[in-house]
Formats: C-alpha cells, sequence, structure tokens
C-alpha cells in the first residue's frame, strides 16, 4: 500500500514531525492484517487497526484501547524492557499529535525498537542458533510459564469440548485444499487421530487441568516471536486479542518451536530444546499431548498460507511458492499423528562414566526423550535442580522412589512410541530386573548401554564437571559399584568404551 493510500493518521505518523524525540529517516511502516507498525529507529508504534474478525475485534476506540493495555501487560511478563507505554493519540483540526491534550481518537504500543537481526529466525539461517542459546530458551520458557497464571477460568479451556473448537474447525476450514496442497488421506488421517485422541483420551485432558497445566501462556511464541537482544532472550508479541488462543496447555506453547525446527529439517535442535526444557519442568506427562498441539501448529500454519490461494489480489507465481508451502506443513502436521513403535534405552555406569552426554547425544540422533535421574530426583524433592541436594536426597527409600518415577515414565512413554532414554547408574540387579520384566510386559524392545571408563578418567571428569545438576562427586567414586550382569541380562546389553569414539558404537546400539 503506497503513503496515499494510508489512513491520514499513519501517513502523519511516517513524518518526522509527528514524534516528540528524533527519528531515523525514513520512517518505515510495517503493515500486517491488524495493525501498522512504525519503525522510528530507537522506537516502534504499533496502531491497531479497526477491524473485527470474529476471533479478534478491534472494532470500536475503547476496544482498541482495552487490547492496547492488554498488549503491554501481557508482553511485560516476556520482554519487559522491549514494551514501554499506551500513549493516547489526540486530534486538532487535521493534524494528530501524539500525547496531546484532549480526549483521544486512537491509541499505540510504543515499543523499544530492536535489530530485527536478533530474532531467532534471523539467528537460524545465519547458523548462530546454537545448542547452548536453545537451552537456554527452554529455561525462560520454563520460568515463563512456571510464573504465569491460572485459575478456574483459564482452566476451563483444557477441556476437551474447548480444544476441539478450533481443532476442528482447521479441518473444515481447508476441506476445499483437498486436491491442490491438502490430500484427501491426511485430511482424513489427521482429523481421525485427533477425533480417537478426545474421544479415548478424556481422562488425560483431565489430568492436564488438575495438574494445573493450562496457564495463561504466550500463545504465538514462534521462532519469529523471540529475540536475542543486549544479552537476554526475550519473548513478545504474544497474543492479547483472543482467550482460547492465550489460555492454553504450556505444551501448545513449546509446540510452536519444535515445529518450526522440524520443518527447517533440524529435528536434532528441537529434540535438545524439548528435553531441556521437560527436564526444567519435570513435565515429562504432557508429552502425551504434544503430537496433537505438533500437528495443530503445524496445521495452522498449513492453513494461512492456504488462504493465499483464495485471493484473487495474489500473484500466480506468489500462490505456487504458497500451495508448495502448505503442502509441506499439511505434511507435516500428518507425521506427527502417524503411530510410532517406542522402545526403552536404560543407561548403566558409574558417576562419569559418559552416560548423560551418550544419552543426550543417542536422543538428538533418534529423537528420543532422555529422563536424568537426577533431574526425577529433585523434582520429586521439590527443590531446584541447581540446587545442591542434601543427604536425604539420597537415602536408600529415595533412590527407590526416583527408579520407580523413572520406570513408571519410561513405560509411559515408550507405550505412547517415544523412544526413552532413562539416564541412571542402574547399578543394581533388581533395578534393571524391574526394568526388563516391565518392557516385556509391555512388549517393548529394551536395550542397555553400559557405559565404562578407567578410575582415573571418571575422577578427571567428575573434577571438571560444573553447571550441572547432578552432584556426584570424585570423592564419592570408592562407595560405588556395579553388580555383575547376570545370564539373562546379557542379550539386552551392549558396553561403551566412553574415552574411545563413540560413534561406530552407538550406530550399533542404535540399529
Amino acid at each position: 500500500m503506497t503513503d496515499a493510500l494510508l489512513p491520514a493518521l499513519i501517513q502523519q505518523m511516517t513524518a518526522p514531525a509527528f514524534y516528540p524525540h528524533p527519528v531515523k529517516e525514513p520512517i518505515q511502516c510495517i503493515q500486517t492484517h491488524i495493525s501498522y507498525v512504525l519503525l522510528t529507529g530507537d522506537y516502534a508504534y504499533k496502531v491497531k487497526k479497526p477491524m473485527n474478525f470474529g476471533f479478534l475485534d478491534f472494532s470500536t476506540l475503547e476496544k482498541r484501547q482495552h487490547f492496547c493495555a492488554e498488549e503491554l501487560r501481557l508482553n511485560q511478563r516476556g520482554a519487559a524492557a522491549l514494551y514501554l507505554d499506551v500513549s493516547p493519540i489526540t486530534q486538532v483540526g487535521d493534524r494528530f499529535q501524539l500525547g496531546g491534550i484532549g480526549d483521544a481518537v486512537e491509541y499505540t504500543v510504543k515499543m523499544r525498537q530492536f535489530p530485527q537481526s536478533s530474532l531467532f529466525t534471523e539467528l537460524f539461517d545465519r547458523g548462530e542458533l546454537t545448542a547452548s542459546l536453545l537451552e537456554q530458551l527452554a529455561r525462560v520458557l520454563a520460568n515463563f510459564h512456571a510464573q504465569a497464571a491460572t485459575n478456574d477460568y483459564i482452566r476451563s479451556f483444557g477441556t476437551v469440548e474447548n480444544i476441539r473448537l478450533a481443532i476442528d474447525e482447521n479441518y473444515d476450514q481447508t476441506a476445499q485444499y483437498v486436491g491442490g496442497p491438502q490430500t484427501q488421506q491426511q485430511l482424513d488421517e489427521t482429523r481421525q487421530y485427533t477425533d480417537r485422541l478426545f474421544a479415548e483420551q478424556q481422562a488425560l485432558f483431565n489430568s492436564r487441568i488438575e495438574h494445573n497445566w493450562i496457564r495463561e501462556c504466550h500463545g504465538d511464541v514462534h521462532l519469529r516471536n523471540i529475540a536475542l537482544w543486549q544479552e537476554k532472550i526475550w519473548l513478545f508479541d504474544c497474543i492479547e486479542f483472543n482467550e482460547p488462543f492465550r489460555f492454553v496447555d504450556v505444551m501448545f506453547d513449546i509446540a510452536y518451536i519444535i515445529m518450526d525446527l522440524d520443518a527447517r529439517d533440524r529435528r536434532d535442535l528441537s529434540n535438545l530444546f524439548l528435553n531441556a526444557y521437560i527436564e526444567q519442568t519435570g513435565d515429562w506427562e504432557g508429552l502425551q499431548v504434544l503430537p496433537l498441539y505438533l500437528s495443530r501448529q503445524s496445521y495452522v500454519r498449513a492453513k494461512v498460507t492456504s488462504f493465499l490461494l483464495s485471493d484473487p489480489s495474489v500473484p500466480e507465481p506468489v500462490k505456487q511458492e504458497a500451495a508448495a508451502t502448505a503442502a509441506r506443513y499439511y505434511r507435516l502436521a500428518w507425521e506427527y499423528t502417524q503411530p510410532q513403535k517406542g522402545r526403552l534405552i536404560l543407561m548403566a555406569g558409574l558417576s562419569g562414566s559418559g552416560k548423560s552426554t551418550t544419552a543426550r547425544h543417542l536422543a538428538q540422533t533418534l529423537g528420543g526423550i532422555q529422563i536424568r535421574s537426577d533431574a526425577v530426583r529433585k523434582h520429586l524433592a521439590g527443590i531446584p535442580l541447581d540446587t545442591p541436594g542434601s543427604d536425604d536426597l539420597y537415602t536408600a527409600a529415595m533412590t527407590q522412589k526416583t527408579y520407580d518415577r523413572l520406570l513408571q515414565l519410561g513405560i509411559t512413554l515408550a507405550t505412547q512410541g517415544y523412544t526413552v532414554i532413562l539416564d541412571a547408574k542402574y547399578d543394581r540387579q533388581p533395578l534393571r530386573q524391574a526394568a526388563i520384566a516391565q518392557a516385556a510386559a509391555h512388549h517393548l524392545p529394551l536395550q542397555i548401554l553400559y557405559c565404562t571408563a578407567p578410575l582415573p578418567v571418571l575422577q578427571e571428569r567428575l573434577q571438571q564437571r560444573h553447571d550441572d545438576i547432578s552432584d556426584a562427586t570424585a570423592d564419592l567414586l570408592p562407595q560405588q559399584r556395579m553388580d555383575t550382569f547376570g545370564n539373562d541380562e546379557q542379550p539386552y546389553i551392549t558396553t561403551l568404551d566412553t574415552t574411545q569414539d563413540l560413534k561406530a558404537q552407538l550406530d550399533q546400539a542404535a540399529g
């Protein structure tokens, strides 16, 4: 849209004289279907369009004022340094004024402008979205969710009836694209998955409500709404205009990030982020509903892209590209719903033997879920993961409780189709025998990866360990021993020398 076709207010907001502070010329105007954003250099100003799309209603000045205030409130949770104020705009004659005298004729959200190069999408494109940065993001988002509000009203949005409304609507709105970017088989099978899940897993969704996992989340936390600026991660542009999009399961939120990375063919990075997030929250049970939300986020991306195909004003080359993009997201949404064969992998070995390093690598290779006994133990005790545990954390009773929880999680998730890696010492034969028996009872494949290294290597590794949730130290090694593996355990065991190149060994173990 040329400047001449812009509303008078927006035209004036592209002029430097409109602002009471220096600007960087020319002022750039970015337009979306619901707002105008003016970039002035140090600050950005967002003006909401007087639109009513049903799911979004900015049709009156009072509603725009309300949702500007909501945008400020909600985004200060994850990006307080970016969201500064809601400013009234007044009018004298044909001139508009920012914060002038008189009644407001419009409102604008004032934000601190940051470089587009700091967006996580840009970092990814430059190859700078590292493992450590994704682990940091996992901690930021876990903390964001821990502090997010919840109450009876918010939790009510976690019922099957409320969740499926938007999902079923997605299917209905995309039936017209079958034979184009969507296929009948994919639509039918994706819908059959969600119908079956909602019909058979009512107790699971009730459990999500009862355990307070339905919260006032971000609602749109994909990679383009995350920035690394001034050495901090910011979560911005959350959903302020629609409660059902924001009052959601925390798995709904993280599904955006995982899906974004999967769509970019970096499942190793999405796996790393997922494992880091789940370890922080202790919400391993949430993995049972994660495929639903992964499919939902991908399907919405496909749907919105498909809408371009119905717009006569969109050029044909753009439509061709949109069709290919939509097809990719429809297929990804379908893939998330396809049944997988789960399995159980037990790590075994003394402290410092390389179990966690090996498990982490294996998880990224296999798309597995790594569950560390150190994390399970501290979640059971209700202490932060980075807090050193007292002697009470390591009693025989607490150890048994930890391994019971590990195995319960492993069986639950493996029967749902996950490859689950139980990362613990498994130094006692009864602990291993219990896992073998449960895997057999549930017809799950089982492997035991026994990590070994010479004692001096174990000692050196433990002495150099830092910033880790494990409390194991080198002085504990003399007290540790491995029970001999029995004849009935031998068929499950692969021994790994972690002082050697693990790739060939892991290739064999993953075979």
